[in-house]
């Protein structure tokens, strides 16, 4: 037995000095999408999939209208809501002739919304890039300069960005953080653009920016159209078919409030956690064990010295990974435990919903 506990205990360490390793070069390496002072002309097609989205949409178009980037068109696509985005749209659009709407067709077999929805407003798009958000969006100025900039420095066929989370409710706090906390702590995000292998693969549907011209020749969208993290698979896509691709923080320049409730939020993500690990069940709970479970016998051997070694390093992580994501970090600190908990929630969730295929968003099962 107590060959087994040390076993533990030497898996548990490494396992946290790894990710400790892992952040901390996220942290010095600082994947950021910079401002830049060199303006840019070059069209933009902004394109925003919409589905029941009146409570968010509004605040979106308007950063968008009030932005410093003067060449780009909006088409926002409305996939069938059964609420008043689109007279919202409508609205705004009749007022902005930089803005349209557009009715969504009927969803075909074997698509999943949003993709079909991106499908769609790609082909009505008539810029030099491609700029997809997520309608609970809200933007910088220099946001869409800064991006161009790189797609033309780095020739990138797409720039993904993790955008800055905003959190009112103690819920969202106890939930959220955690899509930057498993990214950051378990991923050397500069390795995205500098492995050309699409194994080592990340993005984020929030912001997805495409050179056009290769969007329309391979459509991605098309390509991934029954993938519920299309974000990533796509992003799999661009490099084995050998294009530059690169994910990096937003800086700021892009926010987002993807749920306003702790249950929102926890059935947002248990939607599609499991679907980051390719739906691998054993890998998900290898994980699980290696984050949760172990550190768990860890503490229960009463080692001071190694629990205190164990919280630092755990610590010092979540402060890195506040300040590199824009959070506050003494939150995630104190609610870290609370956190972990909710992640065992949304993991007994996500692996439930996938084994009885009862998986649903915004009235459609996935």
């Amino acid at each position: 037995m107590i060959y087994k506990v040390t076993a533990i205990i030497l898996i548990t360490l490494f396992f946290i000095i790894l990710r400790f390793t892992v952040t901390l070069f996220n942290f010095i390496s600082d994947p950021k999408l910079r401002r830049v002072a060199k303006h840019y002309t070059d069209k933009v097609s902004i394109l925003i999939p919409a589905r029941n989205e009146a409570d968010n949409i509004i605040t979106l178009l308007q950063s968008i209208q009030q932005q410093d980037y003067q060449h780009y068109e909006v088409i926002i696509l409305d996939d069938a809501s059964t609420d008043e985005t689109y007279s919202i749209c409508a609205a705004f659009a009749l007022q902005h002739p930089q803005f349209k709407v557009i009715k969504g067709h009927k969803l075909p077999t074997g698509w999943i919304g949003k993709n079909y929805a991106c499908h769609q407003l790609a082909q009505q798009a008539t810029g030099t890039y491609l700029l997809f958000l997520d309608a609970d969006e809200k933007v910088q100025p220099g946001l869409i300069n800064s991006a161009v900039h790189r797609m033309q420095v780095n020739n990138l066929g797409l720039l993904s960005l993790f955008t800055n989370q905003e959190m009112v409710t103690l819920g969202e706090k106890l939930v959220v953080p955690l899509m930057h906390y498993i990214l950051l702590n378990l991923l050397p995000v500069k390795l995205v653009s500098l492995v050309k292998n699409p194994s080592v693969a990340a993005a984020s549907g929030q912001f997805m920016l495409f050179d056009a011209d290769i969007y329309l020749q391979e459509q991605w969208h098309r390509a991934v159209k029954d993938k519920v993290v299309e974000d990533v698979e796509i992003m799999k896509l661009i490099k084995a078919k050998s294009y530059n691709g690169e994910a990096l923080l937003a800086n700021g320049l892009i926010s987002c409030r993807m749920y306003k409730s702790y249950n929102e939020a926890i059935n947002g993500f248990s939607k599609n956690f499991l679907a980051a690990f390719n739906y691998s069940v054993i890998g998900f709970l290898i994980y699980l064990t290696l984050v949760i479970i172990f550190p768990l016998v860890l503490v229960m051997t009463l080692n001071l010295p190694l629990i205190l070694f164990m919280f630092g390093l755990i610590a010092l992580s979540r402060i890195m990974i506040s300040l590199s994501s824009g959070q506050n970090a003494l939150y995630n600190v104190l609610l870290h435990p609370l956190q972990m908990v909710n992640l065992l929630i949304i993991a007994v969730l996500s692996i439930q919903k996938h084994l009885t295929g009862t998986t649903v968003w915004k009235g459609r099962r996935i």
